[in-house]
């Protein structure tokens, strides 16, 4: 019997985002891209991060979703020398995904060079808006870059934190904070408006744009992240204030 790559499971569309999965767990290949297919992406299947390699460098997708933990070459590997690659492949945008919740590994990934950071199990409902968040924000910066009519999203100035929008650069007293793309959807609304209280619906909408089933406690999360982040740049920093039973509000004084 003829053995037909995973990959080729995909199903053709010439306009739609390609998503390429990765991950040695063959279940969960299939029902990511089942999932995705259902939402009108195209999907590239690999069950290691060699494969995955061979045919990323040459013919990138318009993002990658790897898994971290895998034999062989792992997720961060193939990262790694996707970014050494040059050309379209080093720009590609990739989430990871990990068994294991520890900020250890997000941290290890995002210096990677990744865009964001899911822990096993997820939602596929929240992979999705990951995805189509950070394509947005891809979207923006190309149509920044390629276009000298349209000006490039100002940078934001708040007291001691700088942040640039094309860029997707975040400084806190000169010093840079990396966040995801998720997380920086929702520190750049609250800092364009300082003092003005967001509800934690406000931000979901503001950092998925899109009509998804994610619990308003996931902001909560995302909160925490950031503030641990910028902790690490500032133990002192307090910028981010809760108002409980209302929401956040960003305080630049």
């Amino acid at each position: 019997m003829k053995t037909v790559p995973l990959w080729r499971y995909a199903l053709p569309a010439m306009t739609s985002p390609v998503i390429a999965l990765v991950d040695d767990d063959r279940n969960i290949l299939t029902s990511v891209s089942i999932a995705l297919q259902a939402e009108g992406f195209v999907t590239r299947l690999y069950p290691d991060g060699s494969s995955a390699l061979k045919a990323l460098a040459d013919n990138p997708a318009d993002l990658g979703v790897f898994d971290i933990k895998m034999p062989g070459m792992d997720g961060l590997s193939l990262l790694q020398a996707l970014r050494s690659a040059g050309g379209a492949a080093a720009a590609m945008p990739v989430i990871f995904l990990t068994s294991k919740d520890e900020e250890q590994d997000e941290a290890h990934g995002l210096a990677a060079g990744a865009d964001d950071y899911i822990a096993k199990p997820f939602s596929q409902r929240l992979l999705i808006a990951r995805i189509r968040a950070i394509l947005r924000r891809a979207d923006m910066n190309r149509s920044a870059a390629s276009s000298s009519e349209q000006p490039a999203e100002a940078v934001i100035e708040r007291g001691r934190l700088v942040m640039d929008p094309a860029r997707h650069q975040v400084g806190w007293d000169s010093k840079p904070v990396t966040l995801t793309v998720t997380e920086f959807l929702i520190l750049e609304a609250l800092a364009q408006r300082p003092g003005v209280v967001k509800s934690r619906n406000q931000l979901l909408d503001i950092a998925y744009q899109e009509d998804v089933f994610v619990d308003d406690r996931t902001i909560d999360s995302h909160i925490k992240r950031i503030r641990r982040k910028f902790r690490s740049a500032d133990p002192t920093f307090d910028a981010i204030e809760t108002l409980y039973g209302v929401g956040y509000r960003f305080n630049d004084g």
